[in-house]
């Protein structure tokens, strides 16, 4: 799981001309959920969002308070485009959790959180709409999070994104029974392959 947290003045979300969301002072998080997440990595991200340190005490020593220590507020925005592997220069979210498993436990997400925290600061967006998300960044202070049961070593992520080409290479070529065993489509040329114009939409995982 991943998240990017935006200490701000302001935040607020939007679907069309409606304002769905808005908080004063506290974190805006953009939130992915992979398909591999589990409960482990909610509780984990639930935990390093309500207790990070991104603001000053009543004296002005910075990182000293949480938003629970200033009763500020958090609004959660889901953003399966952070779970985004790149193929050349397409995006490929084949690593975000499917839209039908990820609305069911993102929700979850949120009720734990009010549950640890007071329900009315705990704000979203609309899940799967097509969203406007206003920031006023404060600092500006930017923090990534990912989970510890997600790849964070840049070589384990390489190889992921390696084997998610492979796949797809497999699904768009076709190769046959005796040339994946004797391994020569692994050898093509990778310029030869219509396989980043030929793979699933993006769309189909949102």
């Amino acid at each position: 799981m991943k998240a990017v947290v935006q200490r701000v003045v302001r935040a607020s979300v939007c679907v069309g001309d409606e304002q769905v969301s808005s908080i004063g002072r506290g974190l805006c998080v953009l939130l992915g959920i992979s398909a591999e997440d589990t409960q482990s990595d909610a509780d984990y991200m639930i935990r390093k969002i309500l207790n990070l340190r991104l603001f000053a005490d009543e004296n002005g020593r910075a990182w000293s308070k949480s938003v629970m220590d200033l009763d500020y507020e958090v609004l959660c925005v889901s953003q399966f485009t952070l779970q985004c592997m790149l193929k050349g220069n397409k995006p490929d979210f084949h690593a975000a959790m499917p839209a039908e498993l990820a609305q069911p436990f993102y929700s979850h997400i949120l009720e734990n959180m009010r549950s640890i925290y007071k329900p009315e600061h705990i704000k979203d967006g609309k899940f799967g709409a097509k969203m406007q998300v206003n920031i006023q960044n404060d600092g500006p202070v930017t923090i990534e999070l990912t989970s510890p049961s997600a790849p964070t070593d840049p070589k384990l992520i390489s190889k992921q994104e390696k084997q998610q080409q492979r796949k797809e290479k497999t699904r768009s070529k076709g190769p046959s029974e005796s040339s994946k065993k004797s391994g020569q489509w692994h050898r093509r040329e990778p310029n030869t392959s219509s396989g980043a114009e030929g793979d699933v939409s993006s769309e189909k995982e949102a």
